[in-house]
């Protein structure tokens, strides 16, 4: 890269942001705990653990538009996202209905989040229980919990923005589209992933799920 006078996009240092969880609305445990070793489950396959955030986008008018994101925590692939003009709690419950709707998971699914207001919202646990899912929420003052998600939206505005700004909230969407369902899901490879994209990494689990079932069908 050195040689061809190229420079690999890098985000800053993650710092992980609070959030404001005085709500005073009822918050959920922390489902990914494993509190024997005081560290977090990954998931073990797709459609396990699902984790969400919500950033500010940037506009030239020198305003704010603002995404909300569900990505599998097992493959990173992003299963539903939304972009608005404000942080209410639609902005989340549109995103996670694009990701069921699409992914359609069993009963049991985890969807983890922060504390923040919006993932109290009583329509928004209506849609989760009409899903049978589990809803979790990392603990006060442990920022850590939800960094998978935080992580994610440092990638994401460094790569997509790299310091600039969305024309307005249409471009946004437009360019959010392009970079997540043809880009991010698609193409974007993960060290975590053994260097796959998510799309390819899951095609591999299913690929090895099978051949297991197909060598054992009992």
């Amino acid at each position: 890269m050195k040689k061809a006078g190229l420079r690999a996009i890098q985000p800053k240092s993650f710092v992980p942001k609070t959030t404001d969880s005085a709500h005073g609305k009822r918050n959920g445990p922390n489902l990914l705990l494993d509190e024997r070793r005081n560290r977090l489950f990954l998931a073990q396959a797709p459609n396990q653990v699902w984790v969400s955030d919500m950033t500010c986008l940037p506009l030239a008018t020198g305003g704010f538009g603002y995404s909300g994101m569900w990505m599998d925590l097992f493959s990173r692939y992003v299963v539903g996202w939304q972009v608005e003009l404000n942080m209410e709690e639609n902005l989340v419950i549109r995103a996670l209905r694009k990701g069921l709707q699409q992914r359609k998971p069993s009963a049991g699914l985890i969807l983890h989040s922060d504390r923040g207001g919006q993932y109290v919202s009583g329509k928004l646990r209506e849609l989760m229980a009409g899903w049978h899912c589990r809803q979790s929420m990392g603990r006060a003052g442990e920022v850590y919990d939800n960094a998978f998600s935080e992580s994610l939206f440092a990638r994401f505005k460094c790569e997509l923005l790299e310091g600039g700004a969305f024309s307005h909230l249409d471009d946004a969407r437009s360019e959010i589209f392009d970079y997540i369902e043809m880009y991010y899901n698609r193409k974007r490879r993960h060290s975590a992933l053994a260097y796959l994209s998510p799309i390819a990494y899951e095609n591999q689990f299913y690929q090895s799920f099978n051949s297991k079932k197909s060598v054992n069908p009992n």
